[in-house]
């Protein structure tokens, strides 16, 4: 059985929630504040969960008050899921803002913002507000008519999800593709991870057909590498297998995390290069340029080549900031170690959650700098609440009011300001604009 914990201020609906998660009677409700003062427990029918109603948390030094928020704070700590639940009539309380810390820096469980008492649109409070609680986006419920218990219900389904097998777990290994046009050196490059001559190596283009995926162990970190045929030009392309390789290499970009785009140093980088970068940023997935055989490079060159291709990548895709191009020697070893450094700094980084407080302070200092334009029908652009709303790519959704046709080159300002500011230049950002609404309209 898991344990879910119901938590949040005096009266704002924690017991009815419970009698409702629990179908039955067991905790007193009344719109006295305070009345629930032990953690009770209770099943929810159907399901391996004991949901937990505790006593609303209070800033009392001593007394029943007192010793009730320790056993909320302990029931916290045992927690697998918790539901935060506010008041939406009230709206946001600098105590909910206190106890939400709380709760952060108690558990790691996933957490469940619930915006209760939200029957009425009239009634409630901003809702943008509760934002500010670091739980993601809030849900709207009425704990008494049971409005928004499916979404719950979908919540801690997720969580109470069939043990893993270890294909699963497999599947959560950080999985790096190696693409590139036919001998630039990809599977010299694989073999060098590998530490063995795993892959086959000719200076004949086409050896690999298939993609291959290898387990293995490289500084520091369990990964799967995956081996992908060459992409050639499709002018280039007369062979059925070789089309059936170069399908196979395309989808190993959505099946990978990272994408490792090998180049030959020693050549003009050509238009198929940046198609595939292209794919990649589409995708959403984390891309890192190869510049592979550097050492063949004149040493006179090396400054112009790679700002060349950095301009090349900057000025090619909307999607990223700062390309991420590092030059290595498959061959030699050389910058292969430095680079999986970096690739592993940016999949740590791709995969957190940036505090909503400080995107919201990063896109007003942006506003205050450079005002939106107004909109066609002359009205101005009221950008109200963002948010991070997702990750590959990183995903920032952004509430407005009042015209929503904000132009692509305010969104390019604002994807640079705040990728840069989280330093996010190197992953793919995306910025979508959503109108305010409410569900219970």
């Amino acid at each position: 059985m898991k344990n879910l914990v119901i938590v949040g201020r005096p009266n704002t609906g924690k017991s009815t929630l419970f009698n409702g998660l629990t179908n039955s009677r067991d905790a007193l409700v009344h719109d006295r504040p305070g009345v629930t003062r032990d953690t009770i427990s209770g099943k929810i029918p159907n399901r391996p969960w004991t949901v937990f109603d505790t006593a609303g948390l209070e800033n009392a030094k001593s007394g029943i008050a007192h010793n009730s928020t320790d056993m909320a704070i302990n029931a916290i700590t045992n927690a697998d899921a918790v539901l935060f639940v506010v008041d939406g009539r009230v709206g946001l309380n600098p105590m909910d803002i206190e106890w939400a810390k709380l709760v952060h820096k108690k558990t790691k469980a996933p957490a469940l913002l619930l915006v209760n008492k939200s029957e009425s649109a009239k009634r409630l409070s901003d809702i943008h507000d509760f934002y500010k609680l670091g739980f993601g986006e809030p849900l709207l419920i009425s704990a008494e008519h049971k409005r928004g218990f499916d979404e719950i219900y979908e919540f801690i389904d997720k969580i109470s999800a069939p043990e893993e097998t270890d294909s699963t777990e497999q599947d959560k290994t950080l999985k790096i593709a190696v693409l590139g046009q036919p001998n630039v050196g990809k599977s010299t490059f694989v073999n060098r991870v590998l530490g063995e001559q795993r892959q086959i190596v000719m200076d004949v283009p086409g050896i690999t057909r298939d993609t291959v995926k290898i387990p293995t162990h490289f500084y520091g970190r369990d990964i799967v590498i995956m081996d992908t045929a060459g992409l050639r030009r499709k002018a280039g392309v007369t062979d059925d297998v070789e089309t059936l390789s170069a399908l196979k290499s395309l989808d190993a970009i959505d099946k990978a995390d990272v994408i490792i785009l090998v180049v030959d140093a020693t050549k003009n980088i050509e238009n198929q290069a940046l198609s595939i970068a292209s794919r990649v940023y589409d995708a959403g997935k984390i891309l890192c340029v190869a510049l592979n055989k550097w050492d063949l490079v004149d040493e006179i060159e090396k400054d112009d080549k790679l700002l060349k291709l950095k301009h090349q990548f900057t000025n090619s895709f909307h999607q990223i900031i700062k390309p991420l191009i590092l030059a290595i020697s498959a061959e030699k070893g050389t910058g292969v170690q430095n680079m999986f450094k970096r690739i592993y700094e940016q999949w740590d980084i791709s995969n957190t959650d940036a505090p909503t407080s400080l995107i919201n302070r990063i896109i007003e200092k942006l506003v205050a700098d450079r005002q939106p334009p107004m909109s066609r029908l002359k009205r101005p652009m009221k950008i109200k609440f963002a948010r991070q709303s997702g990750h590959h790519p990183m995903k920032i959704t952004i509430n407005v009011g009042g015209a929503s046709d904000i132009p692509e080159s305010y969104t390019r300002y604002l994807r640079r300001g705040i990728a840069t500011a989280l330093k996010w230049e190197h992953l793919p950002v995306l910025i979508e604009y959503k109108k305010e609404e409410n569900p219970f309209d």
